[in-house]
């Protein structure tokens, strides 16, 4: 039997990871903090307040940090350097060459991603104490609120296991936190193992999976929410991380079972326009498992449901940079593809899936020149000679509320996708010497690409890259690691067993030596 080291955690307080982003609660009644004496827990119609509080927790930068997005990515051969100018963050170009000392466990980005993902397990844990407080005043006979109380627990337990899949993706042995009454001492906590963190990642998600609807997000009764299939995709995901490159793990029955319950409940299809699905009129289609939701309410001016409108948005993060004359179309330019992905994809005959990932920044990134997106926008080149950004964070003009400039706005970030459980199942499938073509077919098919039969690990693997390039996940690198193909692409900066993760941040350390 596993033993996992579990935290034991009812609030912000005493914990040092969390105290910079505690106060940004305290103001929001059923929002993530105890008010008993505030909340009457016996009127159930407040109760889905705390479950709204954690998904505006996931959405306010606990899930796109501007620089969390960006050491996310950095891993990514997908990616050509974090910012413009290479030099303007050395820390970042170090992370991207796998240079693992103690300047990049000093980095400042790097505590603040520790502090997004473990604020947004904290708040969920809150909230879930918050829920205990109303099921404790449910009569044992109104069967209706109690199943929507688990219900709502199921959705605050799906996104607290969530982050602990980025946190753990990111450095690898990390400390899993669940909630109590008791407030555990800062020096009790310890880490468990990455493959600790991913079987309770997959418990949660078998223990939680039949209280939440079963329902499309866009089909919920809070439209976006996470549903029983958001469940059944990473309890796959957490499963794929476990079985690894072993063919033989059981690990992949896990995966198989979950990604065949999604498909056979006929709920999902592929968004039949790959460029659109990541503009508007993509958002929440049939093919979304789990995106996070912003909106600007149609208005022109004033303030909107995102994670503010500076630099730090995550769609302006990736929009073109230089001088854009007044375009809505910019932004600050970091985290451009890399020449490695465009020829990738071009050496593969993509066409959608090319236009849609890969926008041009003028011609080679000259600022004196322009180029046309396949919208109609037109972007100049810049001083720094970056030639690409990212398509899939690129909102055409035509598409924008009259009197919006901010790039991006009303828009959703896309983080689970349909695709990922056609491929998923047909790698599984592959794996277990079974056929997977059909999963396999859909994929292609959308993409614009002709049917491959008998289809083979290394071009599952390959369709993964080509339809997943450029999002922020980091699924690419973990591809690469969970496959053991890391070394292979990244070839002598790449150390197997100590170039994987990250380190834990030295003010994490600092605060507890048994994160060392």
């Amino acid at each position: 039997m596993k033993t996992f080291k579990y935290i034991l955690i009812a609030s912000c307080l005493g914990i040092s990871f969390g105290l910079s982003s505690c106060s940004k609660f305290l103001d929001k009644p059923l929002e993530n903090q105890q008010r008993s004496e505030e909340i009457d827990y016996s009127n159930t119609a407040l109760m889905y307040g705390p479950v709204s509080g954690v998904y505006r927790s996931a959405s306010d930068d606990n899930l796109v940090h501007w620089i969390d997005l960006s050491i996310r990515c950095m891993r990514d051969d997908d990616y050509q350097q974090a910012a413009p100018n290479p030099n303007d963050n050395p820390e970042l170009m170090g992370i991207k060459n796998f240079q693992n000392d103690v300047t990049i466990q000093s980095y400042w980005g790097l505590n603040q991603s520790w502090i997004s993902y473990y604020s947004l397990v904290i708040a969920a844990n809150n909230a879930l104490i918050e829920l205990d407080n109303f099921a404790a005043k449910i009569p044992a006979s109104n069967s209706a609120d109690i199943k929507l109380n688990k219900q709502y627990k199921a959705e605050v337990r799906f996104l607290r296991a969530y982050a602990h899949l980025m946190a753990s993706r990111l450095f690898g042995n990390v400390p899993i936190l669940i909630d109590s009454d008791n407030i555990g001492r800062l020096a009790t906590i310890n880490k468990s193992t990455a493959a600790e963190v991913r079987q309770f990642i997959l418990d949660e998600m078998n223990a939680c999976s039949e209280d939440l609807e079963d329902a499309r997000p866009n089909q919920s009764k809070h439209v976006g929410a996470v549903t029983r299939y958001s469940a059944l995709l990473l309890k796959a995901k957490a499963a794929a991380d476990l079985a690894g490159n072993d063919n033989g793990s059981t690990y992949w029955n896990e995966v198989l079972d979950a990604t065949n319950k999604i498909i056979a409940s006929g709920k999902f299809s592929l968004y039949p326009n790959y460029y659109e699905l990541f503009k508007i009129p993509g958002k929440l289609s049939n093919e979304s498992i789990f995106e996070l939701q912003y909106s600007d309410f149609g208005l022109g001016t004033g303030d909107i449901v995102r994670p503010g409108v500076d630099w730090g948005t995550f769609f302006k993060w990736q929009g073109p940079s230089g001088d854009q004359k007044g375009s809505p179309i910019s932004g600050a330019g970091w985290v451009p593809p890399s020449q490695n992905i465009v020829d990738f994809l071009t050496n593969r005959g993509e066409t959608e899936r090319l236009k849609t990932t890969i926008l041009y920044c003028g011609i080679n990134g000259n600022p004196a020149t322009t180029a046309t997106t396949p919208s109609g926008d037109i972007v100049y080149g810049n001083p720094f000679g970056v030639k690409y950004f990212n398509g899939k964070a690129y909102l055409p003009k035509s598409q924008m509320t009259a009197g919006r400039m901010e790039y991006g706005a009303n828009n959703n970030v896309r983080i689970l996708r349909y695709a990922d459980v056609l491929l998923l199942n047909a790698e599984a499938k592959v794996r277990k010497g079974q056929n997977g073509d059909e999963p396999f077919r859909l994929i292609r098919e959308r993409a614009k690409l002709t049917a491959i039969t008998n289809v083979t690990l290394n071009q599952i693997l390959d369709e993964r890259r080509a339809e997943f390039a450029c999002e922020w996940w980091g699924e690419r690198f973990n591809d690469l690691i969970r496959t053991g193909r890391a070394k292979e692409v990244f070839g002598a900066k790449f150390t197997p067993g100590v170039s994987e993760f990250l380190p834990i941040p030295q003010t994490q350390i600092d605060a507890n030596p048994n994160f060392r």
